[in-house]
C-alpha cells in the first residue's frame, strides 16, 4: 500500500512538473552552413532521476524525431532517415547536436522528456529552440569592365559576393574623395542555388571619373547583422584609367597595317619582274653572242676561200689578154 501510494505521489508530482514546464519560452540558436548546431533542452533533473527511467527524444517542426534515448539508450528504429548519423547528445548538458548543418535545418525543434513508470510514460519536460542558418559571404569584390569609351571619362565597375545566406539588406558602391563621400545605390541582382540555397548577389555602376582628385572606391555588402567590405579601388587624379579599346578600331588598324605592308613587297616584285621581261637575261645573251662569233668566223673562212679564186681567174684573164696581144702582135 506504501508502495503504490509513493508511486502516485511521483507521478503526480511529475505531471504537475510538465504541465508548469510546458509552457517555457522557445530558445533561439544558431548555426554555421556545413558546421554543427545545438539543440538545448533544459532540463534540469533535480529528483535526480536515472537516464533508465527516462525517454528523451527531438522531433522537428514536421515531427520527425531526430534523436531518441529510451531508458539510457540509443534507439536509432525512430529516427528519420534524414537526421541518422548526423547527431550526438551530451548527456551532462542535455544539448543535441545536429551536424552537417545545411540550410534546410532551420526551424523549430522540440525536445521531450517522459518518466517510464508502471502505468507507462509521464510527460516531465518539454522545450523549444528556433535554429537559424546562416552561411558567410564572400568578401566582395570590385571588377572594372572594359567596355569604356576613349576619353569619355567614364569608367563601369562591377561588385559581387557569392555563397552566402540569408539574403543580404542591400549591396551598394560608397565613392569617397577629398572632400565628399557619396553612396550610390543599384539594383541588385541575387541568384539562389537550387541545392544549397545558397545566394549570390551582384551590383553594376557607371559613373564619370572626376579630374581634379583622387578617388577611391569602397563595395558594401549590408546583412542583417554586419557589413561587408570590399578592398578600395584607388584612381589617382594624375593617373585616370586607360581608356578601353574599341575591338572594331583596333582591328581596322590591324587590317590597314597589312595592307600596307603588303603593298610594300609586292610593288617593288611587280616591277623587278616587269624589267626582267622587258630586258633579255645572261643566258640569251650569251647564245647571241655565240651565233654571231659563228657567223663572222664563217665569213671569214669564206672570205680566205674566195680571194684565190678569183686571182686564178685574174690570172687567166691577163693570160688570155696576153696571148691575145701576142698574136696580134704576130700578125702585124
Amino acid at each position: 500500500m506504501g508502495t503504490c501510494d509513493s508511486t502516485m505521489g511521483l507521478s503526480n508530482t511529475l505531471l504537475v512538473m510538465a504541465l508548469l514546464l510546458s509552457g517555457a519560452a522557445s530558445m533561439k540558436s544558431q548555426a554555421y552552413f556545413n558546421e554543427t548546431g545545438e539543440l538545448p533542452c533544459h532540463f534540469t533533473n533535480s529528483q535526480n532521476i536515472s537516464l533508465d527511467e527516462l525517454v528523451v527524444f527531438w522531433q522537428d517542426q514536421n515531427k520527425l524525431v531526430l534523436y531518441e534515448l529510451f531508458r539510457g539508450k540509443e534507439n536509432p528504429q525512430n529516427v528519420h532517415p534524414k537526421y541518422k548519423g548526423r547527431t550526438s547528445f551530451d548527456k551532462d548538458n542535455w544539448t543535441l547536436k545536429l551536424h552537417n548543418i545545411q540550410i534546410k535545418d532551420k526551424g523549430s525543434y522540440q525536445c521531450f522528456v517522459h518518466y517510464k513508470g508502471p502505468k507507462g510514460l509521464v510527460p516531465m519536460y518539454h522545450m523549444s529552440s528556433d535554429l537559424s542558418v546562416l552561411a558567410n559571404f564572400s568578401q566582395p569584390e570590385i571588377m572594372v569592365t572594359s567596355n569604356r569609351t576613349e576619353n569619355s571619362g567614364i569608367i563601369n565597375l562591377t561588385c559581387s559576393s557569392v555563397q552566402g545566406y540569408p539574403e543580404p539588406k542591400e549591396m551598394y558602391f560608397k565613392l569617397k574623395t577629398e572632400n565628399s563621400t557619396t553612396k550610390y545605390d543599384t539594383a541588385m541582382k541575387k541568384s539562389q542555388n537550387n541545392v544549397t540555397e545558397l545566394y549570390s548577389v551582384s551590383i553594376s555602376l557607371s559613373f564619370s571619373v572626376p579630374e581634379a582628385s583622387n578617388v577611391s572606391i569602397t563595395c558594401v555588402l549590408q546583412l542583417e547583422s554586419m557589413e561587408l567590405h570590399s578592398l578600395p579601388y584607388n584612381i589617382d587624379a594624375h593617373t585616370k584609367p586607360p581608356p578601353a579599346r574599341d575591338p572594331i578600331l583596333w582591328i581596322a588598324a590591324v587590317l590597314i597595317m597589312l595592307v600596307i605592308l603588303c603593298g610594300m613587297v609586292l610593288v617593288p616584285f611587280l616591277t623587278l619582274r616587269k624589267r626582267k621581261k622587258k630586258q633579255p637575261g645572261p643566258s640569251h645573251e650569251c647564245e647571241t653572242n655565240k651565233v654571231e662569233r659563228k657567223e663572222s668566223e664563217q665569213n671569214k673562212k669564206r672570205v680566205q676561200y674566195h680571194v684565190p679564186e678569183r686571182s686564178d681567174e685574174a690570172q687567166c684573164v691577163n693570160i688570155s689578154e696576153t696571148t691575145s696581144g701576142d698574136k696580134s702582135t704576130t700578125h702585124f
